[in-house]
């Protein structure tokens, strides 16, 4: 099947997001499950071991390939599973496994996953992506449209979602517990550059470490020189190249409720400002305002969301917390017509100020969903989980749009320790049906980017 390369000009980018069907005439069907649900997985290290071991524990689960840029990474892997094939390079396992191979896993950096993702579906491939679900909004835009093109059962990795904890808090908020929503404020006491505090990325080369691919764990990203510990394994999310700083870490897990229990899609629009960023990492701290459309949960016609991280959070007054409790780490607080919510990331939901819920009872009829388990059970079935591409794409786009008000607030502000004077970041508006920012072409060129050549992601 023919494929569309990925735009470099902007002109090519708007030509191809609007050309689908006509380059696609056939859609693709899932192939039925084998025996059992054979899966391979991209990424077998850290989170992507926690996501293999999670998944193998369904009774129709059956491993037929591993692939890792990084040899070292199999490890745990071949342990729990001795004889699982190898592959450094997801296109040759693909390739190579064909028709043998039902579901991928997906658990690169996150600059890969719709390289990775996308590649899958384009076989008929079911697909577990963890979050954020892809790097930039127009990833995450494709990868909905390839997994509907094919039909196809999908999952995003915010295993919170179907944690107890979470599932009670968006009960109490579609049964109106505390009214119709006034606005929202989400935080995470992560930093968006606390793993290396660099500025720039190093010049200098350094031996590649003996096993580790490093043309392949570039991937789609821009070509540069090893440096120990300063991408690869964990450090990664540091920079703009490849991850999403805390908001895209983050944002999937601790806005999911929001999204969820309130019913939001997309927002209407975006701005925020940030302890100062440059084109290669994010900063220290942020806050991301954005304005979504009221729905019948929401007290007036739009909805503020507001987040912040690297330990940024709103006033505990806002709250009606009593005089000895503060408001967690990192979470949600829900402002209501009849009282507020605290959502600790992870803990359960509490209500305040305590008096307006004076003998109020928490239902005890909601249980925690195996997150692997229903994407597995979906395969089988041919159902769609909850928190599947339709639904993810979503939350992901609203996450990385944050990132670009990022980017483009106190634009270049940091360079090699030196600090300019920023103009006052605009507001951006966001036209989702039309994938564009009206009148903000700056905005519109980060909606996508530039893939070496190998890597690209194709237009659904």
């Amino acid at each position: 099947m023919p494929a569309l390369p990925l735009p470099a000009t902007r002109r090519g980018f708007l030509r191809s997001a609007a050309a689908t069907a006509a380059a696609f005439p056939a859609v693709l069907r899932a192939a039925a499950p084998n025996a059992a649900v054979q899966v391979a997985v991209v990424g077998v290290n850290a989170r992507g071991y926690a996501d293999l071991h999670s998944t193998a524990s369904h009774r129709a689960v059956r491993y037929v390939g591993f692939c890792d840029v990084d040899e070292a990474a199999f490890a745990r892997a071949d342990k729990d599973h001795p004889g699982t094939r190898h592959w450094a390079d997801y296109r040759e396992m693909l390739r190579d496994l064909g028709d043998r191979l039902d579901a991928v896993i997906v658990a690169t950096p996150d600059h890969m996953h719709a390289p990775v993702a996308v590649a899958a579906m384009q076989r008929g491939k079911h697909v577990f992506c963890q979050k954020p679900l892809a790097h930039t909004v127009w990833e995450c835009r494709q990868m909905r449209l390839w997994a509907e093109k094919g039909n196809l059962v999908t999952q995003m990795g915010n295993q919170i979602h179907s944690a107890v904890e979470y599932r009670l808090a968006t009960r109490l908020l579609r049964s109106g517990v505390i009214g119709k929503v006034r606005e929202v404020h989400s935080w995470v006491a992560v930093a968006g550059n606390e793993r290396t505090c660099l500025l720039e990325p190093p010049t200098e080369p350094a031996p590649v470490p003996a096993g580790l691919n490093w043309d392949l764990w570039l991937g789609a990203a821009p070509a540069r020189p090893y440096s120990p510990g300063i991408y690869h394994p964990f450090a990664w999310r540091d920079w703009q190249d490849f991850g999403g700083g805390a908001l895209g870490d983050f944002g999937c897990h601790i806005l999911d409720p929001v999204f969820t229990g309130l019913g939001l899609t997309a927002p209407l629009s975006v701005v925020a400002e940030n302890s100062g960023v440059n084109r290669h990492i994010w900063p220290t701290n942020e806050t991301v305002r954005y304005t979504f459309p009221g729905n019948e949960l929401t007290a007036e016609s739009t909805l503020k969301v507001t987040w912040a991280d690297g330990g940024l959070r709103p006033d505990r007054k806002l709250a009606g917390l009593p005089a000895h409790l503060d408001l967690p780490r990192s979470g949600s607080l829900f402002i209501g017509e009849r009282g507020n919510m605290v959502l600790p990331h992870v803990g359960g939901p509490r209500l305040y100020p305590e008096e307006n819920f004076q003998g109020f009872a928490y239902p005890k009829d909601v249980k925690a969903v195996n997150h692997w388990h229903s994407w597995v059970d979906g395969i089988l079935a041919r159902t769609r989980t909850s928190a599947g591409f339709h639904y993810a794409a979503d939350l992901a786009e609203t996450v990385q749009l944050g990132n670009i008000a990022t980017r483009l607030s106190r634009r270049a502000m940091i360079t090699r320790g030196t600090r300019k004077a920023d103009d006052q970041a605009s507001v951006l508006r966001w036209d989702a049906a039309a994938l564009r920012f009206p009148g903000q072409p700056a905005a519109d060129a980060l909606l996508t980017k530039t893939y070496r050549r190998g890597f690209e992601v194709p237009a659904a």
